[in-house]
């Protein structure tokens, strides 16, 4: 498969995702202005101070955005396949970024760029409808994160997390679990090993 063809793929795989059906010729036109990334483990999307340029579509690997407070690293998300990447704030704002986005694993994604994809919904209704579902995706995930956060326990947290994500736990380190549910590796541990026993024992 050549890359038009793959961009294409990945242009109509984004689309289902985000529940839109676009014409020949917005898909064409999307499909165009994506960016193939093939990035080893522990590089960078988007760094600190940056301007992030790109929203991210995950092809293949694991993603984690995380900020430092206090001289310690604070895991803000983990994304993998199908999902998107995106440091909204400075995306929409073009201000630089307080979230630093970096490859857990080797993979590819594909960048979705700024002003190119601006030029192009100015002409399509349907591009336009395209981004208001992105950035309305990206606010209720971060909606609920924070939701989950007040109102549930470690264990509730942790549970969630593995019915709604479990490649976040089967592939993503132990101290990145922990940090994006908000608790030490060793209360991690602990709820892991509970869990666990009310498995075997139900």
């Amino acid at each position: 498969m050549n890359l038009n063809e793959r961009r294409r793929d990945v242009a109509r795989e984004i689309c289902r995702c985000y529940n839109i059906a676009l014409s020949v010729e917005a898909l064409h036109a999307f499909a165009n202005i994506l960016v193939p990334f093939k990035l080893l483990r522990g590089q960078k999307l988007v760094d600190e101070g940056e301007v992030c340029n790109y929203m991210y579509y995950v092809d293949r690997g694991l993603v984690l955005q995380y900020y430092k407070k206090n001289k310690a690293t604070v895991t803000e998300h983990i994304s993998y396949e199908g999902d998107m990447v995106i440091c909204l704030e400075s995306y929409i704002s073009r201000q630089p970024s307080r979230i630093i986005a970096s490859m857990i694993e080797p993979g590819v994604v594909y960048g979705i760029p700024h002003d190119e994809l601006e030029a192009i919904a100015r002409h399509s209704f349907e591009l336009c409808q395209l981004i208001f579902r992105i950035y309305e995706r990206s606010l209720i995930v971060s909606q609920k994160k924070a939701d989950v956060l007040r109102f549930e326990t470690a264990k509730e947290r942790y549970v969630r997390t593995m019915k709604e994500n479990p490649e976040i736990v089967r592939r993503a380190p132990l101290h990145n679990v922990a940090s994006f549910l908000q608790m030490t590796p060793e209360t991690l541990s602990r709820v892991r090993a509970q869990v666990a026993e009310e498995q075997r024992s139900s």
